[in-house]
Parts: C-alpha cells; sequence; structure tokens
C-alpha cells in the first residue's frame, strides 16, 4: 500500500469513528503486514489527546507506536533496535512541521479544541460538518501519509545493508 493511499484509508477510519491513534495505527500495522487487534484496542485510551485530556495528538501515537512494533521489543530476550529513536525522532519533527502552520501545537486542545467531558462540544465535533474535526481528518490522513514514507524509507535502508 503506497502512502498516498494510507492516508485516504485511515481518513476514511476515522470517518467511521475509529480514534485518530488507532486510525494511523492500523493502517501502519497492514502496512507491516501485521494484525494486532490488541494493540488497537490499547491505543483506544489515546484518541483525544490521551483519554480525552487534550494532550499530545493520538495520530502522533498512533504512528509511534508503529514505530515501536517495527524496532522495539517485547521482552528482555529480545534486542531492540536503536533506529527506533532515530524513525521516531523523524517522525515527531515531521509531525511538528505538519501542525506548526495551522495549529498553535501538537496537542488535541491545539488542532481538535475540543474539551471531551462537554457533551456539546463533543456533539458539534461529530455533527458539524464544519466542524475542526475536518482539521482531525486532515491531521491524521497526512500523519499516516508521513508514517507511510518514513516506513518506505526504513525498508530502503534495510535493503541497501
Amino acid at each position: 500500500m503506497k502512502p498516498e493511499e494510507m492516508r485516504e484509508k485511515a481518513q476514511e477510519l476515522f470517518k467511521a469513528r475509529m480514534h485518530c491513534s488507532q486510525a494511523v495505527a492500523m493502517v501502519g500495522l497492514e502496512k507491516l503486514g501485521l494484525n494486532e487487534p490488541d494493540t488497537i484496542k490499547a491505543l483506544g485510551a489515546f484518541g483525544g489527546g490521551i483519554g480525552g485530556c487534550g494532550k499530545t495528538c493520538g495520530a502522533l501515537v498512533g504512528a509511534a507506536a508503529i514505530i515501536g512494533a517495527l524496532y522495539s521489543r517485547s521482552s528482555l530476550d529480545e534486542k531492540e533496535n536503536p533506529r527506533m529513536w532515530a524513525a521516531t525522532r523523524k517522525m515527531v519533527e515531521a509531525f511538528e512541521e505538519l501542525c506548526s502552520g495551522k495549529y498553535e501545537g501538537i496537542s488535541c486542545e491545539h488542532i481538535a479544541q475540543v474539551d471531551w467531558l462537554n457533551r456539546d462540544q463533543v456533539k458539534e465535533f461529530y455533527t458539524n460538518p464544519e466542524s475542526r474535526r475536518q482539521h482531525c481528518i486532515r491531521v491524521v490522513g497526512e500523519t499516516t501519509k508521513i508514517l507511510g514514507e518514513l516506513l518506505e524509507q526504513e525498508k530502503a535502508r534495510e535493503a541497501a545493508k
């Protein structure tokens, strides 16, 4: 799947009400050829900027989780690939660049601008076609595209060794 296709698929998942973190990760895992429903389930808690607190955007968290799935370990018996740090840093820098022109930061409170504990604001977010949800759809898609490009670069890097 090409990065542009990843963008479209993540946006569709988000529009269907997957959390931003889940939409990015689900498509990222598919790109890696992995099926890990427990990971997707766990990432649900990162929607709304970590449990609806408005902190770091879940789209970035989902992308970082995919880099972890590629390079980290699941037990102390395994070795962690140090590429994880460089790849994650690249992802964070690209996300900051994506958000820098339009938003005042990389948090949900800056991008979505929703108090997730306020039912009226949440209803407005989901039902008004002009709401900040349009910004989130864009951020989810572009983050997933950036992740796809990064994964392709990492794959090419490994193949060149």
